[in-house]
């Protein structure tokens, strides 16, 4: 009964449906949702005549709710607000709980479903192929001046359009720098162009080399987003690759989309840089300004040469220093650790600069071929400066990074580094929250085939062995209660194929039943005394169940572990029904019988019309 009582507590949650509503979060971990920002937003949607209820900010200042009544104009909710908002903020669509306090105070939540059933949110993300382009770019403008000032030849290098174009004094020096560009970089195409007082090499890459660049740029990306769905513990994702540079996410049953949403989205990487000397060139370094509030205004020159990134980072944990100031601890891969060592052991006494680079988007409206203003979200690098700090010694694989905020920020730095850096910007082109992909027919049916399997066997059963059936009934509702209140406990997600292991479920849970029937059944026609057939029907029938359960449950695991998307699905309730279902047959089932039998002298079992009083007719 206790079992029964916290199955049911714990499934009631399933029964409330969620509002459709907005989820508003700063894009920063240190911008908080305030009353201002809140009103200008719910004044917007009034304008809109669009009506909403339960506008609340979380007690944090991180995010804010809004219920939205009608969810048809949930889009364009998101839109009305984003716009009032305008920029530096997330406006993600959501579906609240309404799960009653009473019950969210014993930890109860109703169940994941996905994206089959009830849905949850759709990304489609586009990767920057532009930008992906321009980063190798850079980084060849970068190796060629390099290599062109070991070997002492002069020349200007610079980029253009989609190149890079280097202007020579000589001839003779042109020709030297387009051998060493060519046995160096075989990928790039290199022309000659004369002009008058100088000898010009223009280098372009290949067609073929862009598209590997872009497979390159969408391939990391896909890693990088699963990695962080991971991190944000989504059951059963969806991140796959559709067309040229586009990849869908779908996150089945997810509530803090606003959260989802900038985890997946955040570019945030790592530079580390040498300090420039004094006598460093304007083309060789770069200003930046500081990060921290308290450094504002004060700036650093760089030099543009990178000594690693954050891609070399292996692991990435958020902590504080002696001073009690939050911090990320670095690990680096063996190559990173290398490079790192190399550069800090030839610079001992020099500083290095830690560059904070993240991706933010500026808000404009245009008009489209139709007449109508559309909003449009216009991607900037912002590159601040985090550190700047002495190197006193040669660094190895691991160091601390400071200059942060607040815990919150150096969390989600770490989170970014941890789960990988992207190899190019990614925009979100698509966002909506996904209905039943399958249909509100198939749904439909799939909850009949519970319905229509559950009576089959109830009947059966009641008809065949009578009172000892309706005891395995009970033990059946209280299985399915059971396995829908485990599911919500462990986060699982129900998607269809799941309602299939559910249906399977019914029809196994009544098969230890059977076999526990038949042994009783099989020791009173040996003459056994009633009490005594039920005793030893369950102790006997105990070795065989075991074994039966305990081999569909290695396969379920199985499923589990090899498979993917719908057979994941059905290998979690398949798992937690064969493990509920054991449980209410042996003793479930058992409770109920010697409930009713127990403690008195009977003759007669009713448990087929066939069986009675230890004897056959």
């Amino acid at each position: 009964m206790l079992v029964l009582l916290a199955g049911v507590l714990y499934s009631i949650p399933n029964l409330f449906a969620p509002d459709p509503a907005l989820q508003i979060t700063g894009e920063s971990s240190a911008l908080v949702v305030d009353q201002r920002a809140l009103k200008r937003g719910l004044t917007a949607l009034d304008q809109s005549g669009i009506s909403y209820f339960g506008a609340e900010i979380s007690s944090d200042g991180r995010n804010a709710l809004i219920r939205i009544n009608n969810r048809d104009r949930q889009l364009e909710a998101q839109s009305v607000f984003s716009r009032a908002l305008g920029d530096g903020y997330i406006v993600a669509l959501n579906l609240a709980p309404t799960t009653p306090e009473w019950l969210t105070a014993w930890g109860a939540k109703p169940m994941k479903l996905g994206l089959d059933l009830s849905g949850g949110v759709h990304f489609k993300l586009e990767v920057d192929a532009e930008a992906a382009i321009k980063q190798r770019m850079d980084f060849y403008e970068v190796s060629i001046k390099r290599e062109l000032r070991e070997e002492r030849i002069r020349g200007r290098i610079s980029p253009t359009g989609n190149g890079i174009k280097g202007n020579f004094r000589s001839e003779e020096h042109r020709e030297s720098a387009r051998s060493i560009i060519a046995e160096n970089h075989p990928e790039l195409s290199l022309d000659r162009l004369n002009q008058e007082g100088s000898w010009t090499i223009k280098a372009t890459l290949s067609d073929q080399t862009i598209k590997e660049i872009i497979d390159y740029a969408v391939s990391q990306n896909l890693t990088t987003l699963r990695n962080r769905v991971n991190e944000l513990g989504v059951s059963e994702p969806l991140v796959q690759r559709q067309g040229r540079n586009r990849i869908v996410v779908e996150l089945p049953g997810i509530q803090d989309t606003a959260e989802a949403k900038r985890i997946l989205g955040k570019v945030a990487n790592l530079e580390f840089r040498l300090v420039a000397n004094i006598d460093t060139p304007d083309s060789e370094k770069e200003r930046y300004l500081y990060r921290s509030p308290a450094l504002k205004g004060s700036s650093e020159w760089l030099e543009k040469a990178v000594i690693i990134t954050g891609e070399r980072v292996s692991n990435a944990q958020a902590s504080f220093d002696q001073n009690g100031q939050p911090n990320v601890l670095i690990n680096l891969d063996g190559e990173g650790g290398t490079q790192m060592s190399r550069a800090t052991r030839h610079n001992i006494k020099r500083r290095m600069g830690v560059l904070f680079i993240e991706r933010k988007f500026r808000t404009r409206y245009e008009t489209n071929e139709e007449g109508k203003e559309v909003q449009v979200k216009v991607p900037y690098d912002e590159k601040k400066l985090l550190t700047a700090p002495v190197i006193q010694s040669a660094l190895g694989a691991s160091f601390q990074i400071t200059g942060l905020d607040n815990p919150m920020e150096s969390s989600e730095l770490a989170l970014m580094l941890r789960a990988g850096a992207l190899a190019a910007p990614i925009s979100f082109v698509e966002e909506r929250t996904v209905g039943p992909s399958l249909g509100a027919e198939n749904i439909r049916l799939g909850v009949l085939s519970i319905q229509v399997g559950l009576a089959c066997v109830v009947l059966f059963m009641i008809l065949y062995y009578r009172v000892f059936g309706f005891a395995a009934v009970i033990a059946l509702s209280t299985n399915l209660t059971l396995l829908v209140a485990l599911m919500s406990l462990i986060g699982a997600t129900l998607t269809l194929p799941g309602i299939a292991g559910i249906v399977l479920t019914v029809g196994m849970a009544v098969d230890a039943n059977v076999l526990i029937f038949s042994r009783i059944r099989e020791e009173l026609r040996n003459r056994t005394s009633p009490q005594m057939a039920i005793h030893q029907g369950f102790e006997r029938a105990v070795a065989t169940i075991l074994d039966a359960n305990l081999t569909t449950l290695i396969v379920a695991i199985i499923l589990y572990a090899v498979g993917s998307g719908p057979v994941k699905g059905f290998a979690v309730t398949l798992s937690i029904g064969i493990v509920t279902s054991m449980f209410t047959a042996i003793m479930g089932t058992r409770s109920l019988i010697n409930l009713y039998y127990g403690g008195r002298n009977i003759k007669h079992l009713s448990i087929g019309r066939d069986v009675f009083a230890g004897a056959s007719r």
